[in-house]
């Protein structure tokens, strides 16, 4: 690309009339311009205002974009596309979460809570401790534009039979105090196959209200079709999916189960009493050959440990409620595994702050954390479960055994 004679004299007249130390920024900020107006125009076939047999979309304004380089601060414009995306390849997109985080920190050094780790990261992403509290705010208000959009989106379109729910827990601050935060996630499989984040929120705790609320947010914005739920057993999270959710199954996360089992027995008989539970949940595809298995595991230890029987025996039906769906779902319903690897990310993320200078600034962090993973799943090839195999929930039991004998 080269700039026609007219372009360089218009470049020289804005050099001309501006400062020495700024000329090599402004020289640099109009050919990036330049670079990117031209990738653009490849990209999208045509000029502006230009009519070719090539082209594929218009243009629809520009967004501003900032880039900072050793030569200042680029004050650059980004196309807009009627349809599709465009970024230039100079530049190197800024993820969602890392702006969140970027904010995240900012506020908390503005409001005080700031430590050396803080003014670290600061530097290491490229800003001046020195940022002004209206640039935090400019900064906090576009993100949180982005979750709540993302939060009140509606889910009316299809129906999403399976809903799994857990919480995980941050320190945020609150008045003068420093206190435990529950992050709660509910992650939904649609009728396609496909999973999607369905919603998210923070609270003092996990408590009936709480989560009550928050399912209340979830069915106000469409969600409906839900066959079972999937959950650790919170005495408030249960109470609420009762409420909530009527007629739908609830399956006990089998790992949670276990956990609370273990911590029972001694540490020596840990391992082997795990292991006998654990041949309830091997995959067999007929409802009446895992139910047959849990029958022997009761019975085996009603001899070795009868506490442990008498507790399996009293949450039988919360423990196979996974068994009355399709054989090819098991392995991926009867815990909450699926969003064990999202809380570790929400956690990685946000130790790096350490404490948070408010709930809105947790909140803030740890949606576009969601809403990161829910674009990537929204945009993979592969599903969490074939259409084929989803089709099996509008059958009724009997016909679903079939299906799965005739499979076999």
């Amino acid at each position: 690309m080269a700039l026609d004679q007219s372009a360089l004299l218009e470049l020289l007249g804005e050099l001309q009339n501006t400062d020495v130390s700024d000329r090599i920024r402004s020289a640099t900020e109009k050919l990036y311009q330049e670079l990117i107006d031209a990738e653009a125009t490849a990209f999208i076939g045509a000029a502006p205002f230009e009519r070719t047999i090539e082209r594929v979309t218009q243009r629809n304004g520009t967004r501003p974009r900032t880039l900072t380089t050793t030569a200042g601060q680029l004050d650059l414009r980004i196309p807009k596309l009627r349809s599709g995306s465009f970024f230039p390849s100079l530049l190197e997109r800024r993820r969602r979460v890392d702006q969140a985080l970027f904010a995240v920190v900012m506020e908390a050094y503005v409001h005080g809570v700031s430590t050396r780790k803080v003014d670290d990261l600061v530097k290491a992403l490229g800003a001046d401790t020195g940022i002004s509290k209206s640039e935090v705010s400019r900064i906090c208000a576009g993100l949180d534009e982005d979750v709540a959009a993302f939060r009140d989106r509606q889910l009316g379109e299809t129906a999403y039979p399976y809903v799994f729910v857990d919480a995980t827990y941050c320190k945020a601050r609150v008045g003068r105090r420093v206190v435990s935060q529950a992050i709660v996630v509910a992650v939904g499989v649609a009728a396609d196959g496909r999973r999607q984040v369905l919603g998210f929120d923070v609270g003092d705790t996990e408590s009936e209200p709480f989560w009550t609320a928050f399912f209340r947010s979830l069915k106000a914005r469409g969600l409906g079709g839900v066959k079972l739920v999937v959950s650790d057993a919170h005495a408030g999270l249960i109470a609420a999916i009762r409420v909530a959710f009527q007629g739908a199954s609830w399956q006990r996360c089998r790992v949670h189960f276990m956990r609370n089992v273990l911590t029972r027995i001694s540490r020596t008989d840990g391992p082997m009493v795990a292991a006998i539970i654990r041949t309830v949940f091997v995959p067999r595809g007929k409802r009446a050959l895992v139910r047959a298995q849990f029958d022997q595991v009761v019975t085996m230890l009603e001899r070795s440990h009868p506490a442990v029987a008498q507790t399996l025996d009293e949450v039988r039906d919360e423990l196979l409620a996974f068994a009355d769906f399709p054989s090819q779902h098991w392995q991926q319903i009867w815990s909450t595994n699926p969003l064990e690897r999202l809380n570790k990310e929400i956690k990685r993320r946000t130790d790096v702050v350490g404490t948070f200078p408010n709930p809105a600034a947790l909140l803030r962090l740890a949606g576009h954390v969601l809403i990161e993973q829910h674009d990537e799943w929204d945009s993979a090839d592969r599903r969490y479960f074939s259409e084929n195999s989803m089709r099996l929930l509008d059958l009724i039991p009997e016909e679903v055994a079939h299906q799965e004998l005739t499979a076999a």
